[in-house]
């Protein structure tokens, strides 16, 4: 968050309407989206703009766009957060660093439920650099490269093919829940990158089937705010031909 602010960037007409119909709570101080899967948060290469270079759909004149306070891999949807002041910045920026967010995903997983079917996964990972390609990987404590990485999971309902879990990562890391997931051998649905079917029961699986739904966080002008999103229609119709509504 430190840093000259970049030139404004020009958006279309649609892209303004597209960005604005994300909006899923807005005050003087911070503003929510609920961000679709396919978007990226910040740095996507191609010629489509990211969700971070949408928000100058929000910059008042002579004002700074809103700032991300965190991200959302590019296929993953769900609520994402921004600040609209520096103040505002700062604070929610330290109580990230703090821990004080607490973050709850809906996830769909293969083949069936895990076992146990709730549980704590604690094992640290490392980035591993391929190309112009970034993965994690599960790795020992003391490898030079560790990150403690820590994630609860619950299964909410599952079948014989696959699970709706409920997670809650404690710490932030970098495609942490797929790399968790994958580790105890349910990746997630369309997660090819991770060993993620992508025909789950007969059913095809459109993308990575990984949702932020709830974001609880302390609110710069005091108190704690709790947002919501529900699934996006492609991962509810999905929820529902598995029977795992």
């Amino acid at each position: 968050m430190k840093g000259r602010e970049r030139p404004a960037v020009q958006l279309s007409a649609a892209e303004i309407a597209f960005v604005r119909s994300l909006v899923l709570y807005e005050d003087a101080e911070i503003l929510a989206l609920n961000k679709p899967s396919g978007l990226s948060s910040q740095g996507g290469r191609g010629q489509v703009h990211t969700l971070d270079e949408l928000l100058w759909a929000f910059a008042r004149p002579g004002k700074a766009r809103p700032r991300l306070i965190h991200r959302l891999d590019r296929d993953t949807s769900g609520v994402i957060l921004t600040a609209k002041t520096k103040p505002a910045a700062g604070f929610l920026g330290k109580a990230l660093m703090a821990r004080k967010f607490s973050k709850t995903y809906l996830a769909i997983v293969t083949p069936g439920a895990p076992d146990p079917v709730a549980g704590t996964i604690d094992l640290p990972l490392r980035r591993d650099e391929q190309g112009r390609e970034a993965y994690m990987r599960v790795c020992a404590a003391d490898h030079k490269d560790a990150e403690a990485a820590v994630s609860r999971y619950r299964t909410l309902k599952h079948t014989g093919v696959a699970a709706l879990l409920r997670l809650d990562p404690e710490t932030g890391r970098m495609h942490q829940l797929r790399v968790h997931l994958a580790s105890i051998g349910r990746p997630i649905a369309g997660d090819a990158r991770y060993g993620g079917a992508l025909v789950v029961g007969g059913e095809t699986v459109p993308r990575l089937m990984l949702h932020a739904t709830a974001l609880k966080f302390p609110h710069p002008a005091g108190g704690e705010k709790r947002l919501e999103a529900s699934p996006p229609r492609d991962m509810a119709d999905l929820i529902a031909a598995l029977g795992l509504g």
